[in-house]
């Protein structure tokens, strides 16, 4: 597939422009990937407050949410943990076109509890019996791992101690219940924590995450304004207060 340039414009005038919305309380069903969930409950609670609307959320890996979406399933938003399924979705015919942007961009962290993470990259030399990532297939957060592990030169070496999280939720569950000692997890899952490693940005492509209206959605003024709620100023105070940067 040949790469896809979309350019982004103010959603909040594009999409609140297409239709009179009437002010009647509705719900939208939203995919957010699992990196964002405490984040978009935040949000959600913001969002209802002020329009009135509920969000219906459902949390998983990217991945898994785009193969339901592409099985029909009813949501009206798509918040990504990439932007090559938000994206991929418009060429499918899935989204509303024109209705991508990107929401937020992740940080990655090595997180070990009790352990000196002050050299990451030492750490990962030390002696430890497993070590979480998530699934890079279905995760971003993952693939950013893998990155990173192969840049250090170290991935032959960490592989065989791998345990595979379905999600970064379950990546971050497996080293808070001991089940492994590292784990590389999003930075606004451990928000303060001081046995954490923030991987430097050049060690793996950007977690730009990216989001996008639903066909399923797009009739939805529920849907519409949650979309366009993402850019306004009171939502991206939430979003960077969790860690995140918004282009």
């Amino acid at each position: 597939m040949s790469e896809i340039v979309l350019v982004r414009i103010p959603l909040a005038a594009a999409l609140l422009a297409t239709s009179a919305l009437p002010a009647v309380a509705g719900s939208v069903n939203v995919a957010v990937a699992a990196n964002f969930t405490a984040v978009a409950e935040d949000l959600a609670a913001l969002f209802t407050a002020e329009s009135g609307h509920e969000v219906v959320l459902s949390f998983g890996a990217t991945g898994q949410l785009y193969a339901q979406i592409s099985q029909a399933a009813p949501f009206g938003v798509f918040l990504a943990a990439d932007v090559e399924r938000p994206q991929l979705a418009i060429v499918e015919g899935l989204a509303v076109a024109n209705s991508f942007s990107v929401y937020a961009e992740g940080r990655l962290v090595l997180y070990g509890p009790g352990r000196d993470l002050s050299d990451g990259a030492a750490a990962l030399e030390a002696d430890f019996s497993r070590i979480a990532i998530a699934d890079p297939q279905a995760a971003p957060y993952g693939k950013a791992a893998l990155e990173t592990l192969t840049a250090l030169g170290l991935y032959d070496a960490v592989e065989p101690k791998v345990v595979w999280g379905e999600n970064i939720s379950q990546t971050l569950q497996f080293v808070e219940t001991g089940n492994a000692e590292l784990g590389f997890v999003a930075a606004s899952q451990v928000p303060d924590k001081a046995d954490t490693w923030p991987v430097p940005a050049a060690l793996h492509a950007p977690i730009a995450q990216g989001a996008v209206l639903l066909k399923a959605g797009a009739d939805n003024p529920a849907a519409v304004e949650f979309l366009a709620f993402l850019q306004s100023d009171a939502a991206i105070a939430v979003i960077e207060a969790a860690g995140y940067s918004v282009p």
